[in-house]
């Protein structure tokens, strides 16, 4: 290893990966202990992919990619999984006395030590990226130890013995907390149990779009069916009706809540559950993707004392998400905000929230009537769907009130149609409505094999219409943190309608809507296929994945 070595922050300024500006914050703000590589990753300055490059040409330790590689797994007994997991480490090859291991960290000079004097092999270390490791463990490691027993001798074809679901050391216990490991470890907001005529095939949602992860044989379904029941406290001889019910685990040491959605189909119950990473809830409006302007006028919106103002889109769109980002920038000990939800997705620290529960008829209506008795400065409405609802809380925003909520709609002109349709009067809409956000989710370029291309003439046909231009975009060539996709991770788009007086008026008076959208350009209002196109120019995204989200009319 060569002596005078540089130092981490140093090289990547050199580099220039990170400014020196980017090096001082983070040095000064990380926590005691916490390693720079690390700190920086976090903040989003650099990726994992960059960081390994660097502390390849720095420590001169070969960098490997486990995508694709010819894992010995006689080797696997060397490392038990929980050690694996913790130091991250994987062992590659044997050569004589000589063990290769991959390691995110090869500076953990003890585990290494540790693996030596366990192992009694020289350890040889190659450097591999945090997911790459663990997605490679929870591919690898006791990938068949469930399979095996069960072939061995076709537990439950048709009856499901209770000790098999309910004991930790069962396979079929064993098999779904592999499952539900490999979906977090592959950040999936999904995991779908498709019952077919001759098999069960599991299917994981990663960044919107769902993949087959794997297929079991069909005599596992009411084995694995049952184990998932119990742990959402759902009746396990019912299976005509569909039921819901909700999962607290810990999977790797993180805190997940999942819920749990079983649908009866002609092959048996379908399942799926969405998993709520606790640990991984934006609470910063920041890092949502706002870009300048749009995040300037929705502070603006919420921080006013009263009004409605709703964020639009379809099913998952991350109205959630910025919903809860905002209610954090609000959340201090002056205010008292109250929310009504259906179901209450992540519990926040100080404030109020309510659970619909249709069972005893607690409504989103009611249990806003109710909220308001409790003198609350901000309430949030989880969604609103109905007349009902809408009128409470428009109520609630003219009686000094802010009220934030959700609502399905296309576009933000789209929301005030309808809410009209909806039957609410013009007056009360006009004098209400603070503004909307509409907003989708769309695929970012993977950033370690994004490269930059000449836009096609298609592209800049596209651009030219929306009145820019277009010099290069970026694309991903596909590669083993982005499993070959070419994205990796989302962000979102916005269109931020703030509602004026010449707006107001147009409501009042019930003139046709096409006005609407021309104040809302005359006022500079970014339409969600403009903030997708500056993505593109900015290298976020790609036109594919903007058309794809927010067609133009």
């Amino acid at each position: 290893m060569i002596k005078e070595r540089k130092r981490l922050g140093d090289l990547l300024v050199e580099s220039g990966l990170i400014t020196e500006d980017q090096l001082q914050d983070t040095l000064k703000d990380k926590p005691k202990g916490q390693k720079l590589g690390d700190a920086l990753l976090q903040r989003g300055y650099i990726t994992e992919q960059q960081l390994i490059e660097v502390l390849e040409f720095q420590l001169g330790i070969p960098h490997v990619s486990l995508y694709r590689y010819p894992f010995d797994t006689t080797l696997f007994h060397l490392i038990p999984k929980e050690s694996a997991k913790r130091n991250l480490m994987i062992p590659l090859k044997k050569e004589g006395d000589r063990l290769s291991v991959a390691m995110s960290d090869p500076m953990d000079f003890y585990s290494i030590e540790d693996l030596r004097l366990a192992t009694g092999f020289q350890i040889e270390t190659a450097i591999a990226t945090k997911d790459d490791i663990l997605r490679a463990i929870a591919k690898y490691y006791d990938v068949d130890e469930g399979f095996e027993e069960f072939t061995r001798d076709q537990l439950g074809i048709d009856k499901v013995e209770e000790e098999t679901i309910i004991d930790d050391d069962s396979p079929i216990v064993r098999l779904v907390n592999q499952i539900l490991s490999n979906a977090v470890t592959q950040k999936a907001s999904d995991i779908h149990m498709d019952p077919q005529e001759t098999k069960l095939v599991i299917r994981y949602r990663v960044d919107g779009v769902l993949r087959t992860e794997r297929t079991l044989p069909k005599h596992m379904q009411s084995m694995l069916t049952a184990r998932i029941k119990i742990m959402a406290n759902l009746d396990i001889t019912e299976f005509r009706v569909p039921q819901d019910g909700r999962i607290k685990a810990n999977v790797d040491l993180h805190p997940i809540d999942l819920r749990v959605s079983t649908l009866p189909t002609v092959y048996g119950e379908k399942i799926v559950m969405r998993i709520l990473d606790l640990s991984a809830s934006l609470n910063d409006l920041t890092q949502l993707g706002f870009n300048k302007v749009n995040l300037k006028r929705f502070l603006h919106m919420i921080e006013q004392p009263t009004g409605i103002v709703l964020i639009s889109g379809p099913t998952g769109s991350g109205k959630s998400s910025t919903l809860y980002a905002a209610l954090n920038r609000l959340n201090s000990e002056e205010v008292n905000i109250i929310t009504v939800e259906d179901p209450v997705e992540y519990q926040l620290e100080g404030i109020n929230q309510i659970q619909v529960n249709s069972n005893v008829g607690l409504t989103f209506a009611k249990g806003l009537r109710a909220i308001l008795r409790q003198d609350p400065n901000v309430v949030m409405v989880g969604e609103i769907r109905d007349r009902e609802t809408v009128e409470v809380a428009i109520r609630a925003s003219l009686t000094g009130h802010l009220v934030l909520s959700t609502i399905h709609t296309n576009d933000s002109i789209g929301t005030v149609t309808r809410l009209l349709d909806m039957g609410v009067e013009p007056f009360l809409v006009a004098s209400a409505l603070s503004g909307v956000v509409a907003q989708r989710l769309i695929r970012r370029v993977c950033r370690d094999c994004g490269r930059e291309h000449e836009p096609s003439f298609r592209e800049k046909e596209i651009f030219a219409k929306r009145g820019m231009k277009i010099e290069r975009v970026m694309r991903g060539e596909g590669c083993s943190s982005c499993n070959m996709t070419g994205y990796k991770g989302r962000m979102a788009i916005h269109e931020v309608l703030v509602m004026n007086d010449e707006m107001k008026r147009i409501i009042l008076n019930g003139e046709s809507f096409t006005k609407l959208r021309d104040v809302a350009i005359k006022n500079k209002t970014i339409f969600l296929i403009d903030d997708g196109l500056l993505k593109v120019k900015q290298g976020y995204t790609t036109t594919e994945e903007v058309l794809r989200v927010a067609m133009s009319e």
